[in-house]
């Protein structure tokens, strides 16, 4: 999950309306002269039934420049206070959130995750897309992390086809502590579908485990990053905690 879908409680998922696809229609333009992004894999991308975008994540702006270049609507989660604001820049948060695609989830308590996935689940029952990032949070550092397996959960549950995205650049735009973007070249690619059925039921950890590394396999493809092999959060601290990670290791949805 994103690091905007942290501590999560679902509500009520809506397609994307009037103001998306205005919006997107002249915005996108807009972004397509400045930036010039080359855009690959478009025709890849099914027009239509459940597809989930699992797509690396390098800057805050991946989730602007997906929705921008996808050939199709695409939602993906966002913490509600980013609707939830008072007066002028309140309004133009939420205006903005929602204009790209994205559905508020509330704080609260519980298996966060979990909830956050259960609406993503409701999003891709409705036939909509999808969009969110298996390492969870942003690379700092550039690399590609191990993947949350939360993705082929959500694969494996709605029977949605994944499309792996590799973006390239966007950290670029808008380094972390950037205050406005910059112009800068990005590349983004859209690969083939992943159909993950093959890899058994979503309640199967060994499932979701292989599921999940076959769409990273095709995200670093795509991205061509160097891969950390790791996850991105801290390590555990102390020699117990360590060695009981090693052993037995804890699914990071």
């Amino acid at each position: 999950m994103s690091e905007i879908e942290e501590d999560a409680v679902p509500v009520a998922p809506k397609r994307p309306g009037a103001l998306y696809h205005g919006v997107r229609l002249v915005l996108r333009p807009i972004v397509l002269l400045l930036y010039r992004p080359r855009i690959e894999g478009t025709k890849l991308v099914p027009k239509d039934g459940p597809v989930i975008f699992a797509s690396n994540h390098l800057s805050f702006v991946d989730s602007i420049v997906i929705p921008l270049t996808a050939p199709r609507p695409v939602q993906f989660l966002a913490k509600s206070h980013y609707f939830t604001g008072r007066g002028l820049k309140g309004w133009i948060s939420r205006t903005f959130f929602r204009s790209i695609g994205a559905v508020s989830v509330e704080r609260g308590a519980g298996s966060q995750a979990q909830e956050a996935l259960d609406q993503g689940r409701r999003i891709l029952e409705s036939g909509s897309a999808f969009a969110l990032y298996p390492e969870g949070t942003r690379s700092l550092d550039g690399r590609l992390y191990r993947g949350r397996t939360g993705v082929a959960w959500l694969a494996l549950t709605t029977g949605a086809r994944v499309v792996p995205v590799g973006l390239i650049g966007t950290q670029e735009i808008q380094p972390v502590g950037a205050k406005l973007p910059r112009i800068r070249p990005v590349t983004v690619r859209f690969g083939e579908p992943l159909d993950l059925s093959a890899h058994g039921s979503a309640e199967s950890g060994r499932a979701r485990r292989a599921a999940t590394d076959e769409i990273m396999a095709a995200i670093h493809a795509l991205s061509g990053q160097e891969l950390a092999g790791r996850y991105n959060e801290s390590p555990p601290e102390g020699a117990i905690a360590k060695l009981v990670d090693r052993v037995v290791p804890r699914e990071r949805l």
